[in-house]
């Protein structure tokens, strides 16, 4: 069975309005910041995947190592008939579900969701040519929006890995879990991958690399912006920075303006000063009760917890109720 026909709910007109108004807002901001989202253009999601591959960066094979696990209990406790992943891009750890479901039986249908209409072509493809009985259907779409258009009825099981739910702020992350919530039905299911607190030793060098590809990572979102709306940014005048915030217990990535500078995007005349930062993204690390708490307060009962063998990541089960 081929994948189906794309359901297109985000346009590149839209991706393209998104960023204008996120480029204003922010950079006309005190302190400045961008959102992580605009790091995915084609070569950030390179760099990324050899992020994921560095010695350092822990959270992709931890995460994978509990999937390998645990994905034939997860089967066996959902019974789901529809799995949903949000986020999906290549839906690489997804299989690992995907794989077990078969094995179980019973699963009909695989509904990722991703802004990327190639990346979901490619993906949905392959997926459907190596599940022939799966109907695959692939959602464009942003999941801080578009959960209203997930497909309704079955037994479902949402996806949300990769620890994407930290790059949210506290109130971000409150209103999505609502919003999911409110797209689900009592009994439906939730599966949410989280970073767990550690020590800094550990976490920083996962966001500040020895050879630097977090680094070029950083600043390939001014890259982006310079591409698509025609800006001045010269990213090597800004320095990588990655800290831990301890009261908050996430880390931030910023970029640091080494010298003073003027830069012009839109219709705007952006200063930095020498040593100003500009916030590119926080990664929240949870400690079980903390989601367990999140999800509680946005409608699910946490039904099952696990981490890797190191206690570095942790996955969680919610069920709607």
């Amino acid at each position: 069975m081929s994948a189906e026909p794309l359901e297109i709910y985000l346009t590149e007109q839209d991706l393209d309005r998104s960023l204008r108004e996120d480029v204003r807002t922010g950079l006309t901001a005190d302190p400045k910041w961008l959102p992580p989202k605009w790091f995915y253009d084609a070569r950030g999601s390179e760099l990324f995947e050899e992020i994921t591959r560095l010695p350092e960066y822990y959270p992709t094979r931890a995460e994978r190592s509990v999937l390998a696990e645990r994905a034939a209990d997860i089967a066996e406790l959902t019974g789901a008939k529809t799995l949903i992943e949000l986020g999906s891009g290549s839906s690489e750890k997804t299989r690992l579900l995907l794989d077990a479901f078969t094995r179980h039986g019973g699963l009909g249908s695989f509904v990722p969701l991703d802004v990327s209409v190639s990346a979901l072509r490619r993906s949905t493809a392959r997926i459907a040519a190596d599940h022939p009985g799966l109907r695959v259907r692939g959602i464009v779409g942003d999941f801080t929006r578009h959960l209203d258009r997930l497909p309704p009825g079955g037994r479902r099981l949402v996806v949300f890995l990769g620890g994407t739910i930290g790059n949210l702020l506290p109130d971000e992350r409150a209103g999505f879990l609502a919003a999911m919530r409110g797209a689900l039905e009592e009994g439906d299911w939730l599966l949410v991958g989280t970073d767990l607190v550690k020590d800094p030793s550990v976490l920083v060098p996962a966001y500040d690399d020895a050879a630097g590809v977090t680094a070029e990572f950083n600043r390939n979102v001014l890259r982006v912006v310079n591409r698509k709306l025609g800006a001045d940014f010269v990213p090597e005048a800004f320095t990588h920075v990655a800290l831990w915030d301890a009261d908050q217990e996430w880390i931030e990535m910023r970029l640091r303006a080494r010298r003073p500078m003027r830069v012009r995007v839109l219709d705007l005349d952006v200063a930095f000063a020498e040593g100003e930062e500009l916030r590119t993204e926080i990664s929240a690390k949870f400690r079980p009760e903390r989601i367990t708490a999140e999800l509680a307060a946005a409608g699910f009962t946490t039904e099952r917890s696990w981490t890797d063998p190191d206690g570095l990541f942790g996955v969680t089960l919610g069920r709607a109720t």
